[in-house]
C-alpha cells in the first residue's frame, strides 16, 4: 500500500550471493560488517516521456536492476561513501554540512541528495555519522533511472538510520524534490515508481496528488530493453532542463497569446493592457470580462464565436500567467480535453522558434527578468525555445499513455498491435516535437521494428540510453538473436561486452529495506 512504508525483509545474506559479497567488501572496507541493507530498483518507462513535469500521469514499471547499499551506523557526525565500482572513488564529508555542487554531478552527489532530502524533512542538524558502500548494477546514463534510485536508496538509509517512518508516498514526494539539488528540474515518475512498484504489475503514476494504479500488461508479450550504449548525463548537460523550461515558457504563453486573441477578436476593448509587471495578472478587470460575456453571448446566437475563445471566456477569470508552470494547469484552468489542448496549441502557438526577446514581449517581462525570474541557471543563455513542438509533444504524449491504459484494461483480440502503434506514435513525436532521441536511438529502434517489434520507442530522457519494445512472446528469442546481431555486432560498430545490454524484463519490486537474519 502506498500509505504504508517500504517493506523490511530479514534474510540469510550467506543465501544471497549478492548480499554476501557486498558484505564482505564492506568488511574488508571498513573493518566491521553492515547492520542493514537497502535497495531501490531502477525503472523503465514503457510511455508517456518527458510529460511528468509537466504534470501528466505516466506508465513505468520497475525493473531487476537496482543500486543496493550496505550500511552502518556510527557514532561520528562523518558520512563515508564508497562504492564496489572502481571507476567511482570514495567520498567523506561531515553530516551536519551537506553540500551538493550542482556543476559537477559526480556519483556522490546523488547520495547526498537523497540524504539531504530527509535531513530537511525532519529538520534535523546534528546527525549520526554512516559507512555506505553502494553497488549498482543499473547502466549509468542509460535512461534506466540509476541517478534516481541512488537517491531514493540513500533517503531510505537515511530514514532507517534515524529509526523513523514515511510513506511510500512520502519517502518518493522527498527524493523527486530533493533530486532537484543537482541541478536537474525533473518531474516525479522516477523516484515514485522505485517506492511504489510491485512485482507483476505495471503502474499509471499520477501527480498532485502522487498515486500509483496498477495496470496490467498483455500477457502474450515481453518488454524487452536495449542500450543504445550512447550514454547521456542530464544533469551534466542542459538539454534536460531546456525542455522543462521551453514547457514552461508554452504554459504561459498560452493564456497571454490565448488573452491577445479575444482583445483582437473584438470581445474586450482594444485598451485592455496585456502587458503590465512581470508579477501582475495578465487579465481583464472582472467588469471588462463581465462586458465580454455579453459580447460573447451575442455572438454566439450569431455563430460567429469559435469553439476556442467560447471555452476561454468561461474560464477567463482564473487565468494568471504568472501563476503557472505546467501545461496540465493549462488544460485544467481550461477545463478541456487533451484533444482540444492540442487544437488551441495551433491557435495559441506558432511552429516558428521564439526567440527570448519575443518570449519577453508576449510575458511583459525584460530579458533579466526572464533569465532570473522564470529560467533555471542552466538555461539563461538559451537563444531559441520551440514552445508550439513541445506542447504538441506533451499533449499528445498525455494522450497515448491514457489510451495505453485503456486497451490494457480492456484487452482487445489486437492489444498487442494497438499497445505497439502508440509506442511507435510515441517515439517518433519525441524524436520530431520533443527532438530529445538521436542517430543511434533511432537505428535501435528501426531495427527492433524490423526483427519483429510491434512497438518500440526511446524510453527515459533521450538523447541516448535505451529503448523499450513489445515484442511477442513466441518471437522474442530470435528478436534478441537478431538485434544483438544488427545492432552490436555489426561492421565496425562492434562494442565492448560490458558496454552491451540487451534483456527482455517484467514489473518488479520496489524499495525495501533487509536485516540478516
Amino acid at each position: 500500500m502506498a500509505t504504508e512504508g517500504p517493506v523490511t525483509c530479514r534474510v540469510q545474506v550467506a543465501e544471497h550471493p549478492r548480499l554476501l559479497k557486498l558484505k564482505e567488501m564492506f568488511n574488508s572496507k571498513f573493518g566491521s560488517i553492515p547492520k542493514f541493507y537497502v535497495r531501490a530498483p531502477g525503472r523503465v518507462n514503457i510511455i508517456g516521456e518527458h510529460i511528468d513535469y509537466c504534470g501528466y500521469s505516466v506508465l513505468p514499471m520497475a525493473v531487476e536492476q537496482d543500486m543496493l547499499i550496505a550500511v552502518e551506523p556510527v557514532k561520528t557526525h562523518t558520512l563515508q561513501l564508497a562504492n564496489t565500482n572502481p571507476l567511482y572513488p570514495d567520498f567523506s564529508t561531515g553530516t551536519n554540512n551537506i553540500q551538493i555542487d550542482k556543476t559537477k554531478p559526480l556519483w556522490h552527489n546523488y547520495f547526498l541528495c537523497g540524504f539531504k532530502g530527509i535531513q530537511e524533512h525532519f529538520g534535523l542538524s546534528d546527525l549520526a555519522g554512516m559507512n555506505c558502500l553502494v553497488d549498482g548494477t543499473i547502466p549509468p546514463s542509460s535512461g534506466l533511472s540509476s541517478s534516481s534510485a541512488l537517491v531514493c536508496c540513500a533517503g531510505l538509509v537515511t530514514l532507517t538510520v534515524l529509526g523513523m517512518n514515511l510513506s511510500k508516498v512520502e519517502l518518493a514526494e522527498i527524493c523527486a524534490k530533493s533530486e532537484r539539488y543537482i541541478g536537474t528540474e525533473g518531474g516525479g515518475m522516477d523516484q515514485s515508481i522505485s517506492f511504489l512498484a510491485e512485482e507483476g504489475t505495471a503502474k499509471l503514476i499520477e501527480f498532485s496528488p502522487l498515486r500509483a494504479t496498477d495496470v496490467k500488461l498483455p500477457s502474450g508479450a515481453v518488454f524487452v530493453i536495449a542500450n543504445s550504449c550512447v550514454e547521456m548525463n542530464k544533469a551534466a548537460t542542459s538539454h534536460f532542463n531546456i525542455r522543462v523550461m521551453e514547457c514552461r515558457l508554452a504554459a504561459k504563453h498560452f493564456l497571454v497569446s490565448l488573452t491577445h486573441q479575444i482583445l483582437v477578436s473584438g470581445l474586450l476593448p482594444r485598451e485592455t493592457n496585456l502587458k503590465h509587471g512581470p508579477s501582475a495578472v495578465y487579465l481583464p478587470p472582472p467588469r471588462t470580462v463581465d462586458k465580454a460575456l455579453t459580447c460573447f453571448l451575442v455572438l454566439r446566437a450569431q455563430n460567429r464565436l469559435s469553439s476556442l475563445l467560447e471555452v476561454l471566456l468561461a474560464k477567463h477569470k482564473n487565468l494568471q500567467w504568472d501563476k503557472v508552470l505546467q501545461l496540465e494547469e493549462v488544460q485544467t484552468k481550461l477545463g478541456v480535453s487533451l484533444e482540444e489542448m492540442l487544437l488551441i496549441t495551433e491557435d495559441a502557438l506558432h511552429p516558428e522558434p521564439y526567440s527570448p526577446e519575443e518570449v519577453c514581449r508576449c510575458l511583459g517581462v525584460s530579458l533579466l527578468e526572464l533569465q532570473t525570474q522564470i529560467l533555471s541557471p542552466n538555461t539563461q543563455d538559451v537563444l531559441i525555445f520551440k514552445l508550439y513542438q513541445r506542447a504538441k509533444h506533451v499533449y499528445s504524449e498525455a494522450a497515448r499513455v491514457l489510451q495505453f491504459k485503456k486497451i490494457c484494461e480492456e484487452a482487445p483480440d489486437n492489444m498487442v498491435q494497438l499497445l505497439g502503434e502508440l509506442m511507435n506514435q510515441s517515439h517518433e513525436s519525441c524524436r520530431d516535437m520533443y527532438e530529445c532521441s538521436c542517430p543511434e536511438l533511432d537505428q535501435l529502434v528501426d531495427i527492433c521494428r524490423t526483427f519483429g517489434a510491434q512497438g518500440s520507442r526511446l524510453t527515459g530522457a533521450g538523447w541516448g540510453g535505451c529503448t523499450v519494445s513489445l515484442v511477442p512472446a513466441d518471437k522474442l528469442p530470435s528478436f534478441l538473436a537478431n538485434v544483438q546481431e544488427a545492432y552490436y555486432q555489426s561492421g565496425d560498430r562492434r562494442l565492448a561486452p560490458e558496454k552491451q545490454s540487451l534483456f527482455a524484463t517484467k514489473p518488479g519490486g520496489g524499495a525495501l529495506v533487509f536485516l540478516e537474519a
